[in-house]
């Protein structure tokens, strides 16, 4: 496994272990709770997964052309590791009711299979080639869609061990 994915794994497994189904579902009012922020992280993993299977089976990348903005977040969330407070989730991420041990359970599995399948769009089309556009970001290389994801797991990790620990902030 990429070691941006397996450090991510990690941190995410850690996170949660040994929470308690109550600890996984309180929240601040108006905030997601445990659950729904490994649910969100489940959603953008299968997404990934789908995107990169459709570049696999149209024989070809299907990265858009960067934009001048595209390249700057790239360049603040891949290149920094930043990823900034407050933007909303796209729709297709946001938590929906999912069985939250379903979620923990299967959410290890999910980035094993993403980590496969990008691997092998890399392997197949080059490593400096942008695959897949990140729906705020753009297109990306394998490389930057490992790190995207890391940043962004890390991001909500934090999170994770701050319902852990019932705080609000």
């Amino acid at each position: 496994m990429d070691s941006h994915l397996e450090k991510l794994k990690q941190a995410l497994e850690s996170a949660v272990e040994g929470m308690s189904s109550e600890q996984l579902s309180w929240h601040p009012a108006g905030k997601w709770c445990a659950a729904e922020v490994l649910e969100h992280l489940y959603l953008t993993y299968t997404g990934t997964i789908k995107g990169f299977e459709k570049v696999m089976t149209s024989g070809k990348p299907l990265a858009t052309r960067a934009s001048m903005k595209n390249r700057v977040q790239t360049f603040v969330v891949v290149g920094f590791g930043y990823l900034p407070e407050g933007r909303k989730a796209p729709s297709n991420t946001q938590p929906r009711g999912l069985a939250a041990e379903k979620v923990r359970s299967e959410i290890a599995e999910k980035l094993v299979a993403m980590d496969a399948i990008i691997a092998e769009c890399e392997t197949r089309f080059g490593r400096s080639v942008r695959l897949l556009d990140h729906p705020i970001l753009g297109p990306l290389t394998a490389t930057q869609w490992r790190k995207f994801h890391l940043v962004h797991g890390m991001h909500h990790q934090k999170q994770l061990l701050r319902l852990r620990e019932g705080k609000t902030g």
